[in-house]
């Protein structure tokens, strides 16, 4: 005889998966800015509320890679499959539907990790969309950072607010040329 298995009540399920999803809000439009010598960096940043305890659950290198990996699968699927990350020993390549079309190639990542900080780092190694004299120059970087545990961040509520960081510094895009057109590709 097989013994019976008590049926979990829909409602209560659904409370608790309510209660454990993080809300993300984006902040203000990306800030971009390029220099005179014809780099160009862009920041976004989003702030993202869930409970401390799970917060405190997620925060271990191994998240952080798990955070680094859904940001190329985000990238795989925005391009609707378009952009293919390929990994490597070496690093990262992103290819235009695969090689030989290899778009950006980046460094191995550099983790960073602390109490209140996590990052993940790809030194910009050189591709298709990098300027000659661009290549090794720029990265790219996720970074969450969380508040301190004094509890001031949601009185009265276990909710705390990170923010999450996506950063390109020192990019030097091909299109913006370089010598004499630089001064015709910057405003491309």
């Amino acid at each position: 005889m097989v013994p019976s298995v008590r049926r979990r009540d829909p409602r209560h399920v659904a409370t608790k998966r309510r209660e454990a999803r993080a809300r993300v809000s984006i902040l203000d439009v990306p800030e971009s800015e390029s220099s005179a010598d014809g780099s160009v960096s862009t920041q976004q940043k989003a702030e993202v509320t869930l409970p401390r305890s799970e917060l405190d659950r997620l925060w271990s290198p191994e998240d952080l890679e798990r955070l680094a990996a859904t940001y190329w699968r985000f990238l795989t699927r925005v391009s609707l499959g378009a952009l293919r990350v390929l990994y490597s020993e070496d690093g990262r390549e992103i290819a235009l539907f695969g090689r030989p079309f290899v778009l950006l190639t980046f460094h191995r990542p550099d983790y960073e990790a602390d109490e209140d900080c996590g990052m993940v780092t790809w030194r910009i190694k050189e591709g298709l969309l990098v300027a000659p004299n661009g290549r090794t120059q720029g990265y790219l970087r996720i970074a969450v950072r969380r508040p301190p545990s004094d509890g001031k961040d949601h009185p009265g509520s276990e909710l705390v607010t990170g923010t999450v960081t996506s950063e390109v510094a020192n990019f030097y895009p091909l299109i913006a040329g370089w010598g004499w057109f630089s001064r015709i590709g910057r405003h491309l």
